[in-house]
């Protein structure tokens, strides 16, 4: 070991949404920190670091270093946590990848695009207005539409999980994990393809 040697800076930021605290564990909100989950066992790492407002975690993969994040700020807060790490590592904001949940796709879908608007989902609305605009890649989750249009939206995604979709959206989010390493070892078409 070289003494006094700097760590190798990060190419890429994941970046994983969710609300943290029990209560909001096992949820469609949290789709995003289900798939950090399925990350941590996939490379071997623990996101468990505080910083910026987050729990994070340095991991190698693809031979990149990627910083991974689950903001602990809320999901309409996530941006704060999300352009400080941006700032330190100097990371532009198309190598920042964030992972969400989607009422619009069925439970377990994946969609992954290059960029693009936030789709009414807050985490993502504001790390559009803090860091820099939408020229982000993201992969969303499938957590379902409500059953009805008169549904609250905000109560659909905050609910506990039935076991079903628990085991429908935890497969997505399996899935999700794998194709956020694919964005990083073999980009971003590839992932489309293969996920999409």
């Amino acid at each position: 070991m070289i003494f006094g040697r700097k760590p190798a800076p990060a190419a890429w930021i994941a970046v994983f949404l969710g609300n943290p605290g029990a209560r909001y564990e096992n949820t469609r909100h949290n789709a995003g920190f289900m798939a950090a989950g399925a990350i941590e066992k996939s490379v071997g790492v623990r996101i468990n670091r505080l910083k910026y407002g987050a729990l994070t975690a340095m991991a190698t993969i693809g031979g990149k270093q990627v910083f991974l994040m689950k903001p602990q700020t809320y999901m309409n807060l996530s941006g704060n946590a999300v352009r400080q790490a941006m700032k330190f590592y100097k990371v532009p904001l198309s190598n920042v990848i964030t992972v969400s949940d989607d009422v619009s796709l069925p439970a377990g879908k994946l969609r992954i695009r290059r960029s693009g608007s936030a789709g009414g989902h807050n985490g993502l609305k504001d790390i559009i207005a803090k860091c820099g605009g939408e020229g982000f890649p993201r992969i969303r989750i499938g957590v379902g539409a409500p059953p009805h249009d008169e549904y609250d939206v905000a109560a659909w995604v905050l609910a506990k999980l039935t076991e079903s979709d628990a085991k429908t959206i935890s497969e997505g989010a399996i899935r999700a994990a794998a194709a956020l390493e694919t964005i990083i070892t073999r980009g971003l078409d590839p992932a489309m393809t293969q996920y999409n």
